[in-house]
């Protein structure tokens, strides 16, 4: 990896992700595969400017599907990596205070 904005794929926004943010303070993103835990919280710490007290990472395995058209037409999703990411009490990302 290069820098650390390629850390930081994208937030992942879902009903449980949401919780989290509301409840307990926490954030959902999808990162890069070779990114680790000192890596996602510098780049969280520095692109959002929080900080972070805990991360923890969860490896999503690939999974196979059907098309509703086709039954014989398997397609297969491709696995990702998430990070959870914990902030400090009173730090909020922006992003995600619009979303309920």
């Amino acid at each position: 990896m290069t820098s650390i904005y390629d850390v930081l794929r994208r937030p992942i926004i879902t009903e449980k992700s949401n919780y989290l943010t509301n409840k307990l303070n926490q954030v959902v993103f999808e990162v890069n595969k070779d990114a680790n835990k000192a890596m996602i919280k510098e780049a969280v710490e520095t692109v959002f400017d929080v900080t972070v007290t805990r991360v923890n990472v969860i490896n999503v395995a690939a999974k196979r599907s059907r098309r509703p058209q086709n039954r014989r037409l398997l397609v297969r999703k491709i696995g990702y990596k998430k990070a959870i990411v914990t902030l400090a009490d009173g730090d909020t990302i922006d992003i995600m205070e619009g979303v309920r």
